[in-house]
């Protein structure tokens, strides 16, 4: 959510700005604005919706500068209006801001008592207030700011212009990201890298209470007690090309289709093809002694996560505990002395997960994390961490992201089955296998897209859907789930299939789908009769199953389709894709903003 770009450049900035909100979109956001400092002025260009209206803006009445911040906004406080858009500020200072500022309405109080002017409904217009009160007093920019940081409570990323200190922008965090990029003459300031990519490879990391001031010659960093600290200048992994959508009509639909070759690419870190082998990668603890996990997420990774407990209490027989970030925090578990913990995001910058990473911590847990981005916070914070290559993913709703994460835990589970005894090589051998036929399989099912557009059709205007699944496709059901909501704004719940007795059944009759992830195993008779208990009720029931399943589904269900049959450890990747590519074709046909659905942003920083 929301997304920062700053520049202190040779040239005119309002351009780049523009260009790095763009690759910013992917974030969500619904107001967009840019501020320049022109000839000892502030000059701003602000809009609501989406960039196209701050471009037609721009175009109308162009701001010069060398020097400028933009900002992409997702409401939190204050109405989405342009008055409310960002960048914020007065003659002195203009600001944009990531986060929350949750001590906002005292410092109103205070600074309106002193006479400082307020002109939106947001918490950010109180960190631009106390700023200009203390330059009106006669502070330069850095004392300013080294007198409002500690003013403020909850969450920030800040980057400030000063109408006065032309070719300087002063950036702040604490809770939420930023990086400093470099160029030959030039800087560059970005919520994450991506936004940098196009202008620059060269990236360093504010960590957690820095502050630093960005000029044309390069970046003084200071940390939360101001004194003067290097950073290590990195090289990110992405580039200007990293974010194009091709010939197809929708990141999402991109995203889709690169399923088979994001799985090849993450269980390669890990698989031995020769050997049928698990290559661990080095772990913070001892997988063979560790007594208990916890695994904790947000949104699809959580789920991603839940799979990984079936199959690491099953193959490994490690006992896993399992939380929903925002709620593990607050419920304060007791934790096994000893114990480690595996954390799981895309963005790695996740708000929630990060606060229960860093509580984990406190509790001596050892932490690993499964992310997207190695230079992301959870990465550096982690004991150790390991990665997903899914590449940059701009849909808003994860896709190859989530299965990536899935192969992750499969090959973690496997290694430390075997670590912990309880795998034979033999076993080893066979799982790891089946995890190598993933990407091939996993484009056969993309070939069913047309079989999977008729169904789609077929759902399109229920106003409810039901998912079900058991074992470790109950999960996977509620993933299926969470993305229709999502992009098409059906509502749609995932359940286990053996709990539909215990009240969702209440809900069954011919309006509403039930879709069914069914394939044959040990689990396919309960779950069959399961689904002709909703069949006998009116339900419209449509399967997911493999070749084996059809002839007993198609006696009531009325579209069966066949996904490759495969061994129960690699069916809940498999069925993942089959499900994201309904919700998909569902929201196509409603017409819905598929990579950016309303109300959604993509790495969530606030809590």
């Amino acid at each position: 959510m929301c997304g920062i770009v700053g520049v202190v450049g040779q040239g005119e900035a309002a351009p780049l700005l523009v260009e790095g909100l763009r690759r910013l979109e992917y974030r969500g956001y619904d107001s967009a604005g840019v501020a320049t400092l022109v000839n000892g002025r502030i000059e701003r260009r602000r809009a609501e919706g989406k960039l196209s209206n701050l471009a037609g803006a721009l175009a109308r009445d162009p701001l010069p500068g060398r020097t400028g911040i933009g900002h992409t906004r997702w409401a939190t406080h204050g109405a989405p209006t342009e008055r409310n858009a960002h960048p914020h500020g007065t003659a002195r200072v203009s600001v944009v801001h990531n986060g929350i500022i949750e001590n906002h309405a005292e410092l109103r109080a205070e600074l309106e008592a002193e006479g400082q002017s307020f002109h939106t409904e947001t918490d950010t217009e109180t960190v631009a207030q106390l700023l200009d009160l203390h330059l009106a007093r006669g502070a330069s920019p850095e004392k300013a700011v080294v007198e409002t940081l500690p003013r403020l409570r909850g969450a920030f990323g800040l980057a400030m212009i000063f109408a006065e200190h032309g070719e300087r922008i002063i950036t702040a965090r604490r809770g939420s990201p930023l990086a400093v990029g470099f160029g030959e003459g030039e800087m560059f300031v970005g919520s994450d890298a991506l936004a940098l990519a196009p202008l620059t490879r060269r990236v360093a990391y504010l960590e957690e209470g820095d502050w630093a001031i960005v000029t044309p010659d390069g970046a003084a960093f200071h940390d939360g007690h101001n004194a003067r600290v290097q950073r290590a200048v990195r090289l990110t992994q992405f580039t200007g090309a990293a974010t194009g959508r091709g010939n197809y009509r929708h990141f999402m639909e991109k995203e889709l289709h690169e399923h088979p070759m994001v799985l090849g690419d993450t269980l390669r870190q890990f698989l031995d093809p020769a050997t049928l082998a698990v290559r661990m990668p080095p772990l913070p603890f001892d997988p063979a002694s560790v007594p208990r996990l916890t695994i904790s997420a947000c949104g699809s990774a959580f789920l991603a996560g839940h799979v990984g407990r079936y199959w690491l209490e099953r193959l490994a027989r490690l006992p896993v505990d399992i939380d929903v970030s925002s709620e593990l925090r607050y419920r304060d578990p007791p934790l096994e002395p000893d114990g480690a913990a595996i954390l799981v995001s895309q963005s790695g910058e996740t708000a929630d997960t990060l606060a229960a990473l860093r509580l984990l911590k406190e509790g001596g847990q050892r932490i690993l994390s499964v992310v997207n981005v190695p230079e992301s916070s959870m990465a550096r914070e982690s004991d150790s961490s390991v990665l997903t290559v899914a590449g940059p993913e701009i849909g808003v709703a994860s896709t190859k992201a989530f299965t990536a994460q899935l192969a992750v835990m499969a090959c973690l589970a496997v290694g430390m089955g075997r670590a912990r005894g309880h795998l034979s090589l033999t076993d080893e051998q066979r799982l790891t296998a089946a995890l190598l036929e993933v990407p091939g399989n996993a484009a056969l099912i993309l070939e069913k897209d047309e079989e999977v557009q008729r169904v789609a059709a077929s759902i399109s205007t229920a106003r409810d859907v039901l998912f079900l699944g058991r074992g470790a496709l109950y999960p996977i059901a509620q993933e299926g789930a969470l993305k229709l909501k999502e992009i098409s704004y059906i509502h749609a719940e995932g359940y286990a299939a053996g709990e539909m007795k215990h009240g969702p059944i209440a809900l069954i009759d011919p309006s509403v789908p039930v879709i069914a992830l069914c394939p044959t195993g040990g689990l396919f008779e309960k779950t069959l009769s399961n689904l002709q208990e909703a069949a006998a009720r009116g339900g419209r029931i449509i399967a997911f199953t493999d070749r084996d399943g059809i002839p007993h589904l198609s006696r009531f269900a009325e579209q069966v389709i066949e996904l490759p049959r495969v061994g129960q450890f690699s069916t809940p990747i498999l069925y993942a894709v089959a499900v994201q590519l309904l919700a998909y074709h569902v929201a196509v046909l409603r017409g819905t903003d598929v990579d950016q659905p309303r109300n959604l942003a993509k790495s969530v920083t606030v809590e």
